[in-house]
């Protein structure tokens, strides 16, 4: 048996040992009796992205390498999945877990999905008829720390599937995505949207509780990856005393109850998406939900075409990705017995309007990030031809800007 050559990797605070290997695919393989069964043969640990590419968390690579009491004439197993940890930064750490990023997250894969799942084979005449474009959870561990009897310090990890063996990679969102690389990103984001929609509107679904929230979401509010309550996901808003868990806990549980619908979040400014091209495809899965809301669903669309996008494609192609982002979502709502235009009141046209506004706080969130305090020149030039396009279009005035909350 061997492990990595790069074990330090695995992290001071948690390891990745064969036994909690054992654990982790034991939850993998449900049916199974214990641990015991499990025999890891071999396994290797490998940093799971490039240094300062994660601030929210450290992620591990892990593939593992064994077999099962039962196997008939030894055969065995093989499995990738990364493991998302806390920062080791100190002050990346405290942030996290100061906000409850990683608890979010957690409780998205562990609660949110499952009843997006279940609601999916209740009302829906096919099973597959609506994909989630996200990786599978395989485990999830949460500790807040304890100061009494002894100090501890807080514990996360979120084991999920890696999918860059069955043909992801990573897209490169400095330089920006194409059209099909878009298109499958919105198309990814209807879909999400249009489940966590339909569930609240049909059954009124509280899973997502714990979510926070904004004013003026509207009655399509959804599950949005956007995270709007805070500039980017690097730094708080203010310099004011962070709120502690418990403050944030029932300011967040309060706030829920001012919206109509489940928020959907896809890793927030998309830059954890992975897209997978060949000649005739294009899919695109969100990995990151660690500031998943309750939102506006046009300020998903904002955030992407406004960070993520090149400024020639955006111009060109904005209303047709609209328009296909409508279609899907109302096609998909509508095989989950939900009819947006009939029962909500929304049309296209507002869909545009809400999009307008949405591009005022996708400015703001971008203003903010990382790619752009180290002088990303590309982002640079994106930032710049948006501010005179909003400026053209009318959208920075006062009037406009003032009714992006209401």
């Amino acid at each position: 048996m061997s492990e990595s050559e790069e074990e330090s990797t695995s992290g001071a605070d948690w390891p990745v040992t064969e036994e909690w290997l054992q654990a982790v695919l034991k939850e993998h393989h449900q049916d199974l009796p214990g641990p015991s069964t499990i025999t890891v043969l071999d396994f290797t640990v490998k940093p799971g992205c490039e240094t300062g590419e994660s601030v929210l968390s450290d992620i591990l690579a892990v593939a593992v390498k064994y077999c099962l009491r039962n196997d008939q004439g030894g055969a065995s197993h093989s499995l990738s999945f990364i493991v998302k940890l806390l920062p080791q930064d100190p002050f990346s750490r405290y942030f996290v877990t100061e906000a409850q990023f990683d608890l979010r997250e957690i409780r998205f894969y562990t609660q949110v999905v499952p009843d997006l799942e279940a609601f999916k084979q209740r009302v829906a005449e096919t099973a597959d008829v609506i994909r989630l474009p996200i990786p599978k959870c395989y485990h999830a561990h949460y500790s807040a720390g304890t100061n009494d009897p002894e100090p501890s310090p807080p514990e996360s990890v979120l084991v999920l599937e890696n999918i860059k063996p069955q043909g992801y990679n990573s897209a490169d969102f400095s330089r920006g995505l194409n059209l099909r690389q878009t298109t499958a990103a919105v198309e990814a984001i209807a879909q999400l949207h249009s489940l966590s929609l339909s569930m609240k509107v049909r059954e009124d679904h509280q899973s997502v509780r714990f979510l926070p929230t904004t004013g003026g979401e509207g009655p399509t509010a959804a599950l949005s990856v956007s995270g709007e309550e805070i500039w980017t996901g690097e730094r708080p808003r203010s310099t004011k005393r962070p709120e502690t868990p418990h403050e944030r806990h029932h300011r967040e549980v309060a706030g829920t109850g001012r919206t109509n619908g489940v928020d959907y979040a896809h890793g927030l400014l998309v830059q954890q998406s992975d897209v997978q091209e060949d000649e005739t495809s294009c899919e695109c899965a969100i990995l990151d939900w660690q500031m998943v809301t309750y939102s506006r669903p046009t300020n998903d669309l904002a955030l992407l075409l406004i960070s993520s996008v090149p400024a020639e494609l955006r111009r060109l192609h904005t209303d047709s990705l609209l328009d296909g982002y409508w279609e899907c979502i109302t096609s998909d709502c509508r095989k989950l017995g939900v009819d947006i235009e009939g029962q909500l009141g929304y049309d296209r046209k507002k869909l545009s309007e809400d999009y307008k506004r949405s591009q005022l706080l996708a400015l703001l969130l971008c203003i903010g990030s990382v790619d752009l305090a180290i002088g990303n020149a590309e982002m640079e030039e994106r930032l710049v031809v948006l501010l005179q396009d909003l400026y053209s279009d009318g959208l920075l005035n006062a009037d406009v800007a003032g009714t992006t909350e209401n």
